[in-house]
């Protein structure tokens, strides 16, 4: 009985131990094939395509966690595709990035989440590769008022007077900031007295620095603006062979194939009318802004000669035509200037604004620019600026969420991100499609209408605002 038992519970020709050892081999497979299919996937249960979907609806201050689930994840959060499909699907964000000097002139990146109002610190970018060089002559003092107040001019004269080379330990400063295809970009600069070609690129996605193609040119202190996804660079200076002299050139870098091409330089009309040869030979004239409005490039100018500015118009560029016109008269003679004839603006939701600083330590004027009437016109009375002495660059505008924002110090010397709200509508943060301001501008500069209102502040010790840019991913 028990013997026919035995037989009928096994197979012909299939021994115990040989069953066992496929019991165990189907089990092994079992498990390997329920392993193979957890790993490869994001999140378990659910197909990666839908996974993806989940994680680009996050916002991005989430990633910086994300990233540290899994290399998998890393992997993810950091693919060019990812943020392709953000755009897609509508959920970039605006982040606002600062450039800021601190003690020993070294620079140092933080960016901002308007939304969750919480400033990541950027990894320090990589070493700066200069020549040796040295500026003699008068060109040094030139340079010094290029360099701002923050290079301590009695310091840098005595040294200069003493020692043939100072001016060869001048640190790295004068790099021109701009933002192309969610990158972020440092360009030249003076290290040691020598303008540089070098050019760095800051990719958010991957959190990392890197070099790119390098300028054609040399140069420090130019001006940067986007047109059709591409970075121009225009004037500066450089170093000739009697020192330091503006630049009328300009390029253009295409990130899509990291490549810098020639534009037609700047002619400086107006600086060729000057009445005599001697002022044509003491004003040297300089680009003091740049900002890109109405798809055109559009550069003031000045006339310089140690310590003065004469504001003279300007010029504008049209990459249709790939030539340079003269900026109209009004535009140009009334751009307000920031400090050591810097003109500063920025352009939101197509309306193109300045900051017209005032006398007093604590205020100052937003002007917007009417291109119909070719004038430029009070659209905000008061701006509470403290503009504290010494300061390489006291505020700086940008322009976010629809809306103008201004950057500066405060009371308590903590950097703070104030932006401009319509009275009714201070406590939300508007969507892209939302104006800076509505009605006439003189209704505007008139009455309180519109208020500053403080989103974000850090105290960065003793550093310096700068620059700084948006970029949207």
């Amino acid at each position: 009985m028990g013997g026919f038992l035995s037989l009928a519970g096994t197979k012909p020709g299939i021994s115990e131990s040989q069953e066992v050892s496929q019991y165990e081999t189907c089990k092994r497979q079992r498990m390997s094939f329920s392993i193979s299919e957890e790993i490869p996937r994001l999140i378990p249960s659910l197909p990666d395509e839908l996974s993806i979907q989940i994680i680009a609806r996050l916002p991005r201050i989430c990633y910086f966690n994300v990233r540290l689930v899994s290399q998998k994840w890393k992997k993810t959060v950091m693919s060019p595709e990812l943020f392709k499909l953000r755009k897609e699907l509508g959920t970039t964000e605006e982040w606002l990035y600062l450039l800021t000097k601190v003690e020993e002139d070294k620079l140092l990146w933080h960016a901002l989440d308007p939304l969750s109002r919480k400033w990541q610190r950027l990894p320090r970018m990589p070493n700066i590769v200069y020549e040796e060089g040295s500026c003699k002559g008068s060109s040094a003092l030139w340079m010094w008022n290029m360099l701002g107040p923050s290079a301590k001019i009695a310091e840098v004269i005595r040294g200069w007077l003493g020692q043939k080379n100072s001016f060869g330990q001048m640190p790295f400063c004068g790099c021109a900031i701009g933002a192309v295809d969610g990158c972020l970009y440092v360009i030249g600069g003076f290290s040691r007295a020598s303008a540089m070609k070098c050019v760095w690129r800051f990719d958010p996605m991957q959190n990392a620095w890197s070099e790119v193609t390098a300028m054609s040119t040399g140069r420090a202190y130019s001006k940067t603006g986007i047109l059709n996804n591409k970075l121009y660079v225009v004037g500066g200076v450089s170093r000739g062979r009697g020192g330091l002299s503006p630049l009328q050139s300009a390029e253009v870098f295409d990130p899509s194939t990291t490549t810098w091409s020639e534009i037609p330089s700047m002619p400086f009309s107006k600086a060729q009318v000057l009445p005599t040869a001697f002022l044509a030979d003491m004003l040297k004239p300089i680009a003091t802004g740049l900002t890109s409005y109405m798809g055109r490039l559009c550069v003031p100018q000045s006339l310089y000669s140690w310590p003065f500015f004469v504001d003279v118009g300007g010029e504008i560029y049209d990459p249709e035509t790939n030539m340079w016109n003269e900026m109209p008269n009004g535009m140009g003679d009334g751009w307000p200037a920031r400090q050591a004839g810097t003109k500063l603006s920025v352009v939101v939701d197509g309306e193109l604004y300045a900051f017209d600083p005032s006398s007093s330590l604590d205020s100052g004027k937003i002007k917007v620019y009417d291109q119909k009437e070719d004038a430029w016109k009070v659209v905000i009375g008061k701006v509470p600026i403290y503009d504290f002495a010494g300061s390489e660059s006291p505020y700086l505008l940008a322009g976010f969420h629809g809306k103008l924002h201004i950057l500066t110090k405060d009371a308590n010397h903590e950097i703070a991100v104030m932006r401009a709200d319509l009275q009714d509508n201070s406590d939300s943060i508007p969507s892209s499609s939302t104006s800076v301001v509505a009605g006439s501008s003189d209704s505007l500069a008139d009455s309180d209408s519109v208020v500053w209102k403080v989103i974000a502040t850090r105290d960065f010790g003793s550093a310096e605002l700068v620059s700084c840019q948006v970029i949207d991913i």
